[in-house]
């Protein structure tokens, strides 16, 4: 498959940050940052559908970027080169197939990241691995909304929680989170599903993760409360810091509580309860 890199000079991190998660709304499939030069990749027959709206995000930001054709190249070897393993205060370690494995006594999940979130590596994908770990979803049954590499899912289950229905509208994404949970021997409790939320219409859940962007968050909160069962957690990231008060004040529409924030890298993380 043929990629295009779009190359944006970026005056510091924050404006980095900012635009990779614009940019993540459309059909690129990875980011990297070389000093201060942002660089997002998206396939070849994909750019036509997305150009004019991307040009449009890229105006409003007052930056321009470059469209360069780039040569087939083994993605993974790239990866393995590039991907370091990602500790998570010493309680769980996200690391590629190619790592040591984590020490005794630290939670393990092994992700092939190819050319998608969720190796951890992000600070929406660090703040939700840490929610996961003091959520108590042991005995639990959870969704994994924007599930990406299915990494949220297969933390989950292996904090022992019952069963997770992983979402995802890419069928990359779909594709690779299958792989990532046989590689984590945890086929038999998470259920890929590949298609947005209208997938998780009639189900229930004791949980839901979402980490995706502030938008979709906001158009699908109505939907996550409904599957909510009561004392049910909603755990969201994928937004920054502006984003939080709007977040909040939807979730209250909804029913659902504020239980606490965090926040790293100016990406934060929310976690609301339904407490009716």
């Amino acid at each position: 498959m043929d990629y295009i890199s779009l190359q944006i000079p970026v005056t510091d991190s924050e404006q980095g940050e900012i635009l990779t998660a614009e940019l993540a709304d459309y059909p690129f499939e990875s980011f990297e940052t070389e000093g201060s030069l942002l660089k997002a990749y998206i396939p070849q027959e994909r750019l036509a559908d997305c150009k004019p709206e991307v040009d449009a995000l890229l105006a409003r930001y007052g930056v321009h970027g470059r469209y360069i054709a780039i040569e087939t190249q083994n993605w993974n070897a790239l990866w393995e080169r590039n991907f370091p393993a990602t500790d998570v205060e010493g309680r769980l370690r996200i690391r590629a197939p190619f790592h040591e494995a984590a020490p005794a006594g630290e939670l393990e999940v092994i992700v092939m990241p190819k050319m998608s979130f969720g190796t951890g590596h992000h600070a929406t994908t660090w703040l939700m691995s840490r929610a996961v770990l003091d959520l108590r979803v042991s005995g639990r049954r959870g969704l994994d909304m924007g599930s990406g590499t299915g990494v949220l899912s297969i933390v989950a289950v292996k904090c022992g929680a019952a069963h997770m229905d992983a979402v995802d509208i890419d069928d990359w994404a779909d594709a690779n989170c299958r792989e990532n949970i046989a590689a984590n021997g945890v086929s038999d409790r998470i259920t890929p599903m590949l298609g947005d939320v209208r997938r998780i219409a009639g189900r229930r859940y004791d949980f839901i993760l979402a980490n995706i962007n502030r938008n979709i968050l906001l158009s699908d909160l109505p939907s996550y409360a409904a599957t909510l069962e009561p004392g049910g957690d909603l755990v969201m990231s994928g937004f920054l810091d502006a984003d939080v008060p709007t977040l909040v004040e939807a979730a209250g529409q909804q029913g659902l509580s504020l239980i606490g924030t965090a926040e790293r890298d100016g990406w934060r993380m929310i976690h609301v309860r339904r407490t009716e």
